[in-house]
């Protein structure tokens, strides 16, 4: 089925309601926020996002011309992040749901609209805590709906150009490149440098520098 026949589908099921996607990227990394965005695609307008697929299939080049293309469709989306100290407050997964519940709050402000007006489809196993409304929980979401694969690029890209700033502001630990994952190269500096102060020292790996911990993207 077609991304756009997906949420279609879905929106029939429950009830005519609109399909907001929602999507997260960061949670693996060692350094950084975990991002997440809320997307609603127009009515009429999936026929122009043929370039949008789930951001892990896509190359950064062409995430960067299917997030200007989700512009041009006029995409309302909502940008949440949470930021490494939320992390280490608490653990990824709460953090994770506290970015999604961000981005869905911006996104029903911009539309006017509360979310029990919509259908709020989360990629992955699992409805996000402490969220009021209408979910359905999508595994391998971002490669089924369209309005997840918007939201898993434009997280993906927002959170990889947040990280390239972060390179500026504490050079030498290779932000830019490796986004905060547990590359060699990130492993070697954490040992040279210590942690950066956006590293989170709640996962081992960036305390002590040692070979990463297996998590999810």
């Amino acid at each position: 089925m077609p991304l756009a026949g997906f949420d279609l589908s879905l929106s029939q099921d429950c009830g005519g309601k609109p399909v907001v996607g929602v999507d997260e990227a960061g949670r693996g990394p060692l350094a950084g926020p975990v991002t997440a965005c809320a997307a609603l695609i127009p009515t009429g307008a999936a026929h122009l996002l043929s370039q949008v697929d789930d951001s892990k299939k896509l190359t950064p080049a062409r995430r960067e011309k299917a997030f200007a293309r989700m512009s041009e469709a006029g995409v309302l989306f909502g940008f949440g992040y949470a930021l490494h100290s939320e992390i280490d407050s608490s653990d990824i997964l709460s953090a994770t749901f506290l970015a999604m519940r961000r981005a869905l709050e911006r996104l029903s402000a911009s539309a006017g609209r509360p979310l029990s007006d919509f259908v709020v489809a989360v990629d992955g196993s699992m409805k996000i805590r402490g969220l009021e409304a209408d979910q359905r929980a999508i595994v391998g979401g971002d490669g089924k709906s369209l309005a997840i694969a918007c939201a898993s690029v434009r997280a993906k890209v927002l959170r990889d150009r947040w990280m390239a700033r972060l390179d500026g502001l504490y050079p030498g630990y290779g932000f830019a490149g490796h986004k905060g994952y547990g590359s060699a190269g990130h492993m070697a500096a954490i040992r040279e440098k210590g942690p950066s102060p956006v590293h989170r020292l709640s996962f081992a790996p960036a305390r002590r520098g040692q070979a990463p911990l297996k998590a999810g993207v």
